[in-house]
């Protein structure tokens, strides 16, 4: 009598590509994983809506920065060598301009939107800083000239 023949069922398949077919799957699935989870990450962030985010510096640090300028503005016309003077008080004089505007805009007080930052001209400024300050914002008490000798 001959031998009999092994039958090979889909069950032996099944096994023997498991056997095989597993240590690869578990290495994709481990180099792969990463990937799929930030991507999900992804997906899901994105359905969100976004966070509000600022579109300028809030209020308090604006009034301390224009407080401030100010400050230098009068202690550099006192200080100042007279070379040195011009330069540094129109630098001064361009940033409290541009802290101004950013001011006005986040109180809603009515001003001219300059082409330039720091572009407004003194009477502009003097008058825009005791606008900014008539709507509430705590500036020094003598703002229109910058000075107490009243120059700028």
């Amino acid at each position: 009598m001959p031998a009999p023949e092994p039958v090979v069922t889909l069950l032996d398949v099944l096994g023997l590509s498991l056997i095989v077919g597993a240590p690869t799957l578990i290495g994709a699935a481990l180099v792969y994983a990463p990937r799929w989870i930030a991507w999900i990450a992804d997906t899901w962030a994105d359905r969100r809506a976004p966070e509000p985010v600022p579109i300028a510096p809030p209020i308090q640090r604006l009034a301390a920065d224009l407080r401030r300028l100010l400050r230098l503005h009068t202690e550099l016309t006192v200080s100042a060598h007279l070379a040195m003077r011009a330069h540094r008080l129109w630098a001064v004089v361009a940033a409290i301009a541009v802290r101004a505007v950013e001011a006005a805009r986040a109180l809603g007080v009515p001003h001219r939107e300059p082409d330039r930052p720091g572009e407004l001209g003194r009477d502009e400024l003097c008058a825009l800083l005791e606008s900014l300050s008539g709507a509430g914002l705590v500036l020094p008490a003598k703002v229109g000239p910058f000075t107490a000798g009243g120059r700028l």
